[in-house]
C-alpha cells in the first residue's frame, strides 16, 4: 500500500534515528533540564527571531492546544476558531473538557476573516448581555490550515491587529508549519510568526519526528506554566527524549530540508493530477492535497493506496487527501501517477 494518507505513517527521520542512537548509555537530568533540550531551545529562538521566547515541548498536537489554550484563558472566556479549526472539529472535545467553550467563526478554505472577527467581537462588546455569555479571549488558527490553504502575512497581520485590540490572545497551531514556511507561494517568515502571535506550535510529529511538538511564548509563558502542564499529565519525565529530536531538526537546516522536499514531492503530485484531468477539491500550496473522486475511482485506489477519506459530496463523489511528507519518495509518487491514470479509465 502506498503511504499517502497522512505525514505521520512512517516512524521518524533518518537523523533524529540516528541522533536518538548515538545517545545509548548516556544519562540524562528529567523533565527537559538537560543539556540537549536547553540546545534545542535556543536553536528554535534563533530560527523564529524572537531571542527572549520561552519554549516548551510537549508529546503531542492535542495535547499541546489544549494546555496552551486552558493555561492562557481565563475561566470566563472561550476560544474563537474556524469552523473547520482542528480544535472545534477533530479533538473529541478536548478543548470543552478543560471548561473552555470553542466559538466558531466561518471557515474560508479553512481560514478565519479579520472582518468577521472584528464584527463578531463588536457584537459582544454591543450586547447588554454579554456577561451572562462567554468571552472571546483567544483565536485559535493553525497554519497550514486544515485544507492545507496558507495565510498571507497581510491577514496575518490584520487577525494579530484585531486580537490585540480587543484584549484578545493569538494562538498559531503550527502542526505542520514546516511545510507552510517552504511553500513557494508564502511570504510569511518564521520570525513573522513570532512577532504576531502571543503563542504558537512548530510541528514535530509531522515533520519527522516520533512524537513531540514545541510551544513558543515570544514575550515569555504564562505564569507557573511548568506547573500547570505538570497538572494536565503532559510533563515527560524524560524530556531529553523530544528534545534531542528538535535540536537535531533545527542544526543544518533539517526543519527546512524536510519541509522542501514534501513540497517538492507535492508539486510532482499536483501535475499527475493535473494530466490525468483530476478535479481539486481546493487549491492547496502545501503537502496536503484534496482531491475529489467517482465511487469507483476511490474504491479502485483504496486497495492499493492509504488515503484519508476527507467528507462525501452530495453527488455522491468523494473528497479523499493526498498526504506528502519528509518520507516520499519520486518513486512512490511515480507509482501513485500510474493507479491515478488507471484509477481514471475506470
Amino acid at each position: 500500500m502506498l503511504p499517502f494518507a497522512n505525514d505521520y505513517m512512517q516512524t521518524m527521520h533518518p537523523a533524529l534515528l540516528k541522533r536518538l542512537a548515538s545517545m545509548e548509555g548516556d544519562a540524562f537530568s528529567g523533565y527537559g533540564s538537560d543539556a540537549c533540550t536547553e540546545s534545542a531551545k535556543a536553536r528554535i529562538c534563533a530560527a523564529f527571531s524572537c531571542p527572549e521566547a520561552d519554549v516548551v515541548f510537549l508529546c503531542g498536537g492535542t495535547q499541546a492546544n489544549l494546555v496552551v489554550i486552558s493555561a492562557m484563558l481565563h475561566a470566563t472566556e472561550g476560544v474563537v476558531a474556524a469552523t473547520t479549526g482542528h480544535v472545534a472539529v477533530h479533538e473529541a472535545g478536548a478543548i470543552e473538557a478543560t471548561g473552555h467553550k470553542v466559538l466558531t467563526l466561518p471557515s474560508h478554505e479553512g481560514k478565519v476573516c479579520a472582518e468577521e472577527l472584528a464584527a463578531l467581537l463588536r457584537a459582544f462588546d454591543a450586547d447588554e448581555t454579554r456577561e451572562h455569555t462567554v468571552y472571546p479571549g483567544m483565536l485559535y488558527i493553525s497554519h497550514p490550515t486544515e485544507y492545507g490553504t496558507l495565510y498571507t502575512k497581510a491577514e496575518l497581520q490584520a487577525l494579530s491587529d484585531v486580537c490585540h485590540a480587543h484584549g484578545m490572545l493569538l494562538y498559531l497551531d503550527g502542526a505542520r508549519l514546516g511545510y507552510g514556511l517552504a511553500a513557494h507561494a508564502t511570504d510569511v517568515h518564521a520570525a513573522d510568526i513570532a512577532a504576531l502571535c502571543d503563542a504558537f506550535t512548530i510541528g514535530g510529529t509531522k515533520v519527522g519526528a516520533i512524537c513531540g511538538e514545541a510551544v513558543v511564548f515570544p514575550g515569555g509563558a504564562p505564569k507557573h506554566f511548568f506547573s500547570y502542564v505538570k497538572q494536565r499529565g503532559a510533563l515527560m519525565a524524560k524530556g531529553f527524549f523530544v528534545g534531542a529530536q528538535f535540536d537535531t531538526l533545527f542544526t543544518d537546516g533539517l526543519y527546512e530540508a524536510i519541509g522542501r522536499h514534501a513540497i517538492d514531492m507535492a508539486e510532482r503530485l499536483c501535475a499527475v493530477l493535473a494530466q490525468n484531468g483530476y478535479e481539486r477539491f481546493m487549491e492547496s500550496p502545501t503537502n496536503q492535497q484534496f482531491v475529489i473522486l467517482e465511487l469507483r475511482q476511490y474504491e479502485f485506489l483504496s486497495e492499493q493506496v492509504h488515503m484519508s477519506v476527507w467528507e462525501p459530496l452530495a453527488d455522491g463523489r468523494i473528497v479523499v487527501r493526498f498526504c506528502t511528507s519528509w518520507a516520499t519518495t519520486e518513486e512512490q509518487i511515480d507509482a501513485l501517477a500510474y493507479l491515478l491514470a488507471e484509477a481514471k479509465r475506470r
